[in-house]
């Protein structure tokens, strides 16, 4: 594990055993929250980092015009709470004048990785000037963008992708872009969405669901690529999966809407189940009582927005599966319509859960599919051979 993780904290094995860290770093990235659009914004990672203390988070994705065309208005895009390390930007984009530009302008707010995409399949991204998902088939444009990004910043950079883009979905195709791309440039960690993207035909959401899951070419990256890391991305939506994948012998575990549809499940149990440290011991009252300080301090802070339904956006997963969280949900629709500040929201909609539950701390979260990957090993692709290896 040390040598994928050797920038971060210093580790003989993976999770079980507790964790240690060297002084002003930060665990490995064993579990990340995936880059969401409009998702993961300020508001939502504010509200994770009060639930987990190691969980890595990434902003959502950002296009490299937006941080360039936006440069007198940086703090409303790239501007975040210290408590929010470790935090990772996504950058997307196509132009590498303006991904330079862009890499400059983001260095002075010192974030800790910075992630290029290449797997977004939304169709205002991948058909615009070949940009997220539609980068897989262009591995030496991905590798220059890698290296121009690296060229203006001092952390990592990493690369967020697919398996494969409508019919190029081999897993020859998947290990010639990783090793093209690994090959060309500064890239040594891919986080790796083991759906490929159809570009065509289906909406993100369906991208998400309908092209079948193939762990086997994620795992069969780790047999290929020894010397790079690689976290596994798509169809995880527990901790137990999640120590499973890692068991199995993934460098780390992104989750996505998991994360954020059950925050108080999966992220309250993130510290002590993947990292092996204690939890911050916070009941959801006490995580509300902080949240609602920060919600009321950034309240249309930027004129017209965010709004109370920006704000309080993140909090419709906390009570999941929880007695009382229907009615919450009822109580919310109609207070956004006349609450002027978020403490009074919450006064408002609360008398709605028990305070049984309201005080209660992390409980352990729903079991998962534990024997996810037990026979990822007898499914591997043939090993990949680079064409020079062929050629000789």
């Amino acid at each position: 594990m040390l040598g994928f993780f050797s920038g971060y904290a210093k580790k003989e094995q993976h999770s079980h055993s507790v964790a240690t860290m060297v002084e002003n770093d930060y665990f490995p990235p064993w579990f990340s929250v995936a880059p969401m659009m409009d998702w993961t914004d300020n508001h939502y990672r504010t509200l994770a980092r009060l639930i987990s203390k190691h969980a890595w988070l990434y902003t959502e994705m950002l296009a490299a015009e937006t941080i360039v065309y936006q440069k007198g208005n940086l703090d409303r895009f790239l501007s975040y709470s210290p408590d929010q390390h470790p935090i990772v930007l996504q950058i997307g984009g196509s132009n590498l004048e303006n991904l330079a530009k862009a890499t400059k302008l983001a260095y002075a707010y010192d974030y800790d990785e910075i992630n290029f995409n290449c797997g977004c399949p939304s169709p205002r991204v991948a058909g615009r000037g070949c940009f997220g998902a539609r980068l897989m088939l262009e591995p030496k444009f991905v590798a220059e963008a890698i290296s121009v990004i690296a060229a203006n910043t001092n952390v990592p950079v990493t690369v967020k992708c697919r398996i494969g883009v409508d019919d190029h979905d081999s897993y020859n195709e998947l290990c010639d872009f990783i090793y093209k791309v690994s090959s060309l440039s500064p890239a040594r960690h891919f986080i790796v969405h083991s759906r490929k993207a159809l570009l065509n035909g289906l909406s993100p959401a369906e991208n998400r669901s309908i092209p079948p899951l193939k762990y086997e070419y994620f795992y069969g990256l780790l047999r290929d690529f020894p010397d790079l890391t690689f976290t596994i991305n798509g169809g995880i939506t527990s901790i137990d999966e999640t120590n499973a994948a890692l068991k199995a012998g993934a460098h780390g575990v992104m989750l996505g809407r998991a994360a954020y549809h059950n925050p108080w499940h999966i992220l309250g149990n993130v510290d002590a189940a993947i990292y092996g440290v204690p939890s911050s011991g916070l009941t959801r009252r006490q995580v509300l009582e902080k949240y609602q300080v920060y919600g009321d301090s950034v309240l249309q802070q930027y004129g017209l927005g965010p709004t109370m339904r920006d704000i309080v956006k993140p909090l419709l997963g906390f009570f999941h599966s929880e007695p009382g969280n229907g009615l919450w949900k009822r109580k919310a629709d109609s207070a956004f319509q006349t609450c002027t500040t978020v403490k009074s929201f919450l006064e408002e909609t609360l008398v709605a859960i028990p305070d049984s539950v309201l005080d209660s701390s992390f409980v352990k979260s729903p079991p998962g599919r534990g024997d996810l990957f037990a026979n990822i090993g007898s499914l591997l692709p043939p090993p990949y051979r680079t064409r020079d290896e062929d050629a000789v």
